[in-house]
């Protein structure tokens, strides 16, 4: 993933955005994809469910998933 380097991909961005996604929740969907590789080895249901609240939080979105 870009994010691991500090720079979305500019393709992806490109993609979510030409569909409609405007900039903020383009980014912060893209983001979420990386943490959400992180996420998926947290098995402790009400673990994962803060972590996720967090990054939502961190990242600005509401990101109303159930996990």
């Amino acid at each position: 993933h870009g994010c691991t380097v500090g720079q979305l991909d500019d393709e992806a961005l490109f993609y979510l955005r030409s569909r409609g996604i405007p900039l903020k929740e383009a980014q912060a969907t893209l983001m979420y994809a990386f943490a959400n590789d992180v996420l998926s080895n947290v098995k402790i249901g009400e673990l994962k469910h803060k972590i996720n609240r967090i990054i939502a939080e961190k990242l600005g979105v509401d990101i109303s998933l159930e996990i």
